[in-house]
């Protein structure tokens, strides 16, 4: 075999679009702060796995409207800091640690109490890490397991500033 000459031209620039995936923790976020906003959230890209999805029905039990609008869209109207009504259900996160975890401190600053539950690998994580905080502002967990799933807790009728432990 020879060798042939390579010859390189210019070529015009790159077009086109990219749509990367949607990244679950930042979904779950997204779920979370746009229920405690005042007025609608849109989220675009949100990936639609199932911890994003049982954070979504958390949020709409929780008072939130939460609506998917297409293909990795969703909408939601949010009810503002504090705003979250008392759900008739305990919570179901399935297997979201991030999405329970993150749930409890927007519940812990409201007056409502609300039960959090999971599939049994979420039930076998401790939360009694993210409850500490939680009671220094008045939050208290009133039925739990060695501060495990199921739990109950009873969020803040006036919550105080945490200070640091």
């Amino acid at each position: 075999m020879h060798p042939h000459p390579l010859t390189a031209r210019r070529g015009g620039p790159l077009t086109g679009r990219a749509q990367v995936p949607g990244d679950k923790s930042i979904s779950i976020r997204a779920l979370i702060l746009g229920a405690l906003a005042v007025g609608e959230t849109r989220i675009a890209g949100m990936l639609e796995g199932e911890d994003a999805l049982n954070t979504a029905k958390a949020m709409r039990a929780l008072g939130a409207g939460v609506q998917r609008a297409g293909e990795r869209q969703w909408r939601l109207h949010g009810v503002g800091v504090g705003g979250f009504a008392e759900p008739k259900r305990p919570l179901d996160f399935g297997n979201s640690g991030t999405g329970c975890r993150l749930a409890l401190g927007a519940v812990a600053g409201c007056p409502i109490t609300a039960t959090f539950d999971g599939d049994a690998s979420l039930r076998s994580r401790p939360m009694r890490r993210v409850l500490e905080p939680l009671e220094r502002i008045g939050a208290r967990a009133l039925a739990s397991t060695d501060g495990r799933l199921p739990l109950t807790l009873a969020g803040a009728r006036d919550p105080i500033p945490a200070k640091p432990p």
